[in-house]
């Protein structure tokens, strides 16, 4: 669990230079295995109604920048909803 804390910090600080299989990992700690994964998107579940799932794409081998943004404030919210966030 602190590896993912530590990841998580880094890519806040750098969400540019975030590999994408770095990123796979991290989201199937929280969401689980991607509800989509045969084309060039990676899809998870999300708990909340709304816009229910985290999509990230391989760009050449890093996840895009906005994706992991997307990705950091769904697992903000997670860990806000289930009090896991200091």
């Amino acid at each position: 669990m602190k590896k993912f804390y530590e990841t998580l910090k880094s890519f806040r600080n750098n969400p540019r230079v975030v590999k994408f299989t770095e990123l796979c990992k991290v989201c199937e700690f929280y969401f689980g295995k991607p509800r989509q994964s045969g084309t060039s998107h990676r899809e998870y579940q999300t708990p909340w109604q709304g816009d229910p799932r985290v999509s990230i794409q391989n760009n050449k081998g890093k996840a895009k920048t906005y994706q992991v943004k997307q990705a950091l404030r769904a697992i903000e919210r997670l860990e806000i909803e289930h009090g896991t966030k200091e």
